[in-house]
């Protein structure tokens, strides 16, 4: 493993210390504000964990839109208002900016449509909206590796530029440790819509496994990282394992080129056949996806 690898962006060009230092404290202030689940139990392995990127890595396309789909069919918003979300999100990925005022402003537009909501309703509606739509869209064979961390006793985090409060429901749901995520400014319980500092992204996430690591005993090169985005080369290469999941093409050339793992389930879509038995492990994210499905079916049948 390079040890230069996490002060260099996907396009090879070395940050600015103040960049880093920005980078640094999004990936700190996620890793205080990201808890583990209380309710787990002590770990049989615990210098050891798996890091999971998010969209299109454990779940098919980006949770912040499949959520505010899923708000506009509650009448939070208008079709127009949502359509001219993704037009954001769109023209950000395309562009494949690495500039962090790029991405602070991609990810602010995301965060717009919460603004002057309460945390707490949003949290329960991101369970309803997980819940009935999201689940379908998660990836089987991401599951089942993640499962195969559980039970070999390690554990399991989610490390994503979403929300916090999302990263953590997704998590939460499938009976993850934890999550990383972008923290959002709130105040007397409300979203303003702006960020609490800059947005959990590329060299970000590397510094919030790092954090994390530091806080929790974990010995990195013990632990594992999965992603399909070159963004996340540097989190990738901060850890002994790097596995290059669903990769976009930089990613699956860097990953050729460094002798990474590639694992590709885009044409697996037999989620309900193959997720549920993968994914067996006692208390974990078989039993989380149960009763997913179970409150799914009773909402809808309310409907």
């Amino acid at each position: 493993m390079n040890a230069s690898s996490a002060n260099t962006g996907a396009n090879g060009a070395i940050a600015s210390h103040d960049v880093l230092s920005q980078y640094r404290m999004a990936g700190q202030a996620s890793a205080v504000a990201g808890g583990a689940d209380a309710s787990h139990e002590p770990k049989s392995d615990p210098t050891a964990a798996a890091f999971f990127d998010v969209d299109n890595t454990m779940i098919r396309g980006a949770s912040i839109f499949h959520f505010a789909v899923g708000l506009a069919r509650r009448k939070y918003f208008t079709g127009r208002e949502i359509f001219g979300f993704g037009v954001k999100q769109v023209k950000f990925v395309l562009s494949g900016s690495e500039d962090l005022e790029d991405v602070a402003s991609a990810t602010e537009a995301a965060l717009s449509f919460v603004q002057g909501r309460r945390v707490d309703e949003l949290v329960r509606l991101g369970e309803e909206v997980f819940d009935e739509s999201m689940i379908d869209k998660l990836i089987p064979g991401t599951l089942a590796i993640a499962q195969g961390h559980l039970d070999a006793g390690q554990q399991v985090w989610l490390v994503t530029a979403t929300p916090i409060e999302l990263a953590s429901l997704i998590a939460k749901r499938l009976g993850l440790t934890g999550a990383l995520g972008t923290v959002s400014q709130i105040k007397d319980g409300v979203y303003t819509g702006h960020l609490d500092g800059p947005p959990l992204h590329g060299l970000a996430k590397a510094e919030a496994i790092k954090a994390l690591a530091a806080r929790e005993g974990l010995d990195l090169s013990r632990c594992s990282a999965y992603s399909d985005s070159s963004n996340d080369i540097p989190m990738l290469s901060a850890v002994g394992t790097p596995v290059a999941v669903n990769p976009d093409p930089a990613l699956r050339a860097h990953a050729r080129e460094n002798d990474w793992k590639i694992r590709d389930f885009r044409r697996r879509e037999q989620f309900k056949r193959v997720a549920l038995p993968a994914a067996s492990g006692a208390g974990g994210i078989a039993i989380g996806l149960a009763i997913g499905y179970a409150a799914a079916r009773a909402a809808r049948r309310q409907i």
